[in-house]
């Protein structure tokens, strides 16, 4: 695998790759560093100033700590790259010229309006069509959740995930959550029964979902620590349990929505990269 590891030379992005490289399989790591000046006027030339000399000597020495630092954790790096702009715009720029497998970085969990802008993390897991693996804080990479369902998108998350991480001595969780439709409008008109019978069969409906892909990690020599089915909002059940039962990694997927229903309501694996303290893999 290739990686593209993005750094800014801080803790919360060696944290992100010590996590990711105890998940993956053999991996080369390319490193890249941005220069930001994005955030200066347009009528600020800054390319042949003391100011970007500054910038590219620290630029260098970030890179040198991040090769030293991988190197320390066993991980066998590539390239160091180095470019001026905006962040985004310049990592999508290197994963425009080179086919990476994942693109790993930390976020620092922004609050406020710096989260309602969105963080660069964020952007990028919304912008690229690579999987996104995202660190927030070290943990202990040992429980990984997988929340499904009986779309396409499951199937061929977990598929990939197996392919391209290696599991064993490791906790898997596997849920799966339903919702219940508010009937509360039809009160007086509506046989409680009927509803009770919906949510039995939405409940059997889950049991054989979680069996089937517990089938596909077995096929795989990979067993399932536990499994759960639970009820209510996705996104929020997600974050939920993955705190309850201190989940090192949330494995999901996103399909792309259109810019205005997205904006306005968020995919679920965007929700949880937002208010979840785990690490999360986001495949697209």
């Amino acid at each position: 695998m290739r990686i593209l590891f993005c750094t800014d030379g801080s803790n919360i992005s060696f944290n992100a790759i010590k996590n990711f490289v105890n998940w993956s399989k053999e991996a080369v790591v390319d490193i890249l560093c941005v220069i930001d000046w994005s955030f200066l006027p347009d009528s600020v030339s800054v390319e042949n100033s003391d100011f970007a000399l500054q910038c590219t000597n620290s630029a260098d020495s970030i890179l040198n700590i991040a090769e030293s630092k991988l190197t320390s954790y066993g991980i066998k790096t590539g390239e160091k790259l180095k470019l001026c702009g905006s962040v985004v715009d310049s990592i999508l720029e290197v994963c425009e010229k080179t086919p990476y497998d994942f693109i790993v970085m930390g976020s620092h969990g922004k609050k406020g309006m710096q989260k309602w802008l969105g963080s660069v993390s964020q952007e990028i897991a919304e912008a690229v069509e690579i999987p996104v693996y995202i660190s927030k804080e070290a943990n202990k990479q040992k429980d990984v959740l997988f929340a499904v369902d009986n779309s396409d998108i499951s199937d061929a998350v977990v598929e990939k995930a197996i392919d391209s991480f290696d599991f064993s001595n490791k906790n898997i969780h596997l849920i799966t959550v339903y919702e219940t439709p508010d009937f509360l409008f039809l009160e007086g008109n509506i046989d409680s029964d009927w509803i009770l019978d919906v949510q039995k069969k939405q409940e059997t409906a889950s049991y054989l979902l979680l069996n089937r892909f517990e089938r596909i990690f077995q096929s795989n020599g990979i067993e399932v620590f536990q499994k759960d089915i639970l009820q209510g909002v996705p996104a929020s059940e997600i974050i939920k349990y993955s705190k309850n039962k201190n989940i090192d990694l949330i494995i999901c997927g996103n399909k792309n929505h259109k810019r205005l229903s997205k904006f306005l309501l968020g995919s679920v694996s965007l929700r949880v990269l937002e208010n979840s303290t785990s690490d999360v893999l986001i495949f697209k």
